[in-house]
């Protein structure tokens, strides 16, 4: 089976969880049999414009990628199936087409989103949806959302869980110097919690640890240090160190980031979003994700008692086990079988 795998998302997002799943997926369905990927990508893509005529250029440019462009690659491959990671179509494309739908959330909290976009993804990409063959969801949220807000077809919809996140190199640390947050700061993201959180637990303690931000997330204050897009060495080194990740999304399909923090070995303090809770199990101390006082009791007691750190540290790591990239790849080319037979 030959799969045309549409990989342009990892160079306009190289940081994104996406372009982490495109990574490492790849790597795992290499060890695959019967799958052979090939890889295709727009090039000429620019960069996120932020908003007007360049926003308007980059959909315009998108579009006539996905219509024209990646239905002539596939052929000239010899693709037998079109994998979008994201949701899109190719309508002029006569072969099968699987894509992936990592989270709703802008369905779930539209008031986090602008509303053109909200409206154009929404029509786009549930009519992607309900045209593919096959689609993957990387959670049992997200199928559930799927089905529930799209219509999706149960029989239509195969599991892929993410495993745990990039691969990062090993790392020594005291694992007390800090307290880590990894990602952006979108309005889902809720990093404005975290940072009252933060204020609120620096007032309770006579030598509070500071705060870092590793992404591209950006915040001043007292106590707070920002590393802007760390490798992946500095990143294993900033999990090591940290006494917790703090991970206070609103909602979240899945939660890469809070898995790849377990496997590190490093504790987790995660909002009690479906997706999070079903990604870290009993292996998290949860808080309410609007409630910054919850969030401070929490930086409180990880900071202050190293028995609880080390009991969360023994049930990420279990926690973590559970998910795999090959895991991942085996139900991906159960899905491309399913999109082959529709």
């Amino acid at each position: 089976m030959r799969v045309l795998l549409d990989t342009t998302y990892a160079d306009r997002a190289p940081h994104s969880g996406t372009a982490v799943y495109l990574d490492r997926l790849i790597d795992a369905l290499g060890r695959v049999d019967r799958v052979e990927v090939v890889q295709a990508r727009n090039r000429r893509r620019r960069p996120p414009a932020g908003g007007g005529l360049g926003s308007v250029r980059n959909l315009l440019a998108d579009r006539l990628w996905t219509a024209v462009e990646l239905p002539a690659l596939a052929r000239a491959a010899g693709a037998d199936v079109i994998h979008h990671p994201l949701p899109a179509h190719a309508r002029r494309a006569r072969l099968a087409q699987v894509l992936t739908i990592h989270d709703l959330t802008f369905e779930r909290l539209p008031e986090c989103f602008d509303r053109a976009f909200r409206i154009y993804t929404h029509q786009t990409h549930r009519a992607a949806a309900s045209a593919a063959g096959a689609v993957i969801c990387v959670s049992e949220t997200t199928a559930a959302d799927a089905r529930a807000l799209w219509g999706v077809a149960a029989p239509r919809i195969v599991i892929a869980r993410h495993g745990p996140g990039q691969e990062l190199p090993a790392a020594r640390g005291t694992g007390a110097s800090h307290i880590l947050y990894v990602g952006d700061d979108h309005p889902r993201k809720n990093l404005c919690t975290l940072l009252g959180a933060y204020r609120r637990y620096r007032d309770g303690v006579a030598d509070p640890l500071p705060l870092v931000l590793a992404g591209s997330a950006t915040a001043y204050g007292p106590g707070i240090r920002v590393e802007r897009e760390p490798g992946a060495q500095r990143l294993a080194q900033l999990y090591a160190g940290a006494v917790a990740l703090v991970h206070p999304s609103l909602y979240e399909g899945f939660g890469l980031t809070a898995l790849e923090a377990m496997a590190a070995g490093t504790p987790v303090i995660a909002a009690s979003a479906p997706g999070l809770v079903e990604v870290c199990g009993d292996a998290a101390r949860y808080a309410d994700p609007r409630d910054e006082v919850a969030f401070a009791t929490a930086l409180r007691e990880l900071a202050g008692q190293p028995a609880l750190r080390r009991e969360l540290v023994q049930r990420g790591r279990a926690q973590a086990a559970r998910f795999s990239w090959d895991a991942s790849a085996r139900a991906h080319l159960e899905a491309y079988s399913l999109a082959l037979r529709a």
